[in-house]
């Protein structure tokens, strides 16, 4: 896929879509593309996680010890959090079928941050609001357990 097609995909995905279309670039440059073999893993709970993937084709299921289970298909971004804060995945994540992601690191994701400083103030923004609607749902989930 040419760089064009990568920043296309990039754009999709709702918490990119954030960034500026010359940081966009900039990950679509320093990103890599990864294939899955249907039944791989991408990555198990518990290691450790220094990147975030892009699902570009395929599907993979992402699934914890407690049952929950996700698929994520083309324009998924999966390990959004890895991408800002050191940490273990939460979850394991294995291809349906075979598949493609594109591998953005940390690192790579921190440099674009830093050179775009606006950017950074609007994921920084869009993870507060996120973070108020949980603190919201956990309210309203707690007052309707208290009888």
């Amino acid at each position: 896929m040419s760089i064009e097609d990568d920043i296309a995909l990039l754009e999709r995905v709702p918490t990119l879509q954030l960034l500026g279309s010359e940081s966009l670039r900039m990950l679509a440059i320093g990103s890599e593309q990864r294939n899955i073999q249907g039944g791989d893993a991408l990555f198990r709970e518990g290691d450790a996680a220094d990147c975030g993937y892009v699902v570009q084709r395929g599907a993979l299921r992402i699934n914890d010890d407690s049952g929950a289970e996700v698929v994520a298909g083309p324009g998924a971004l999966i390990g959004e959090l890895a991408l800002v804060v050191e940490m273990k995945r939460p979850a394991s994540a294995v291809a349906l079928e075979h598949s493609t992601v594109v591998r953005i690191s940390r690192s790579l994701f921190q440099r674009v941050l830093e050179s775009d400083p606006a950017s950074a103030v609007r994921l920084r923004d869009e993870f507060a609001k996120r973070a108020n609607r949980v603190a919201v749902d956990i309210r309203t989930a707690g007052s309707r357990l208290n009888f």
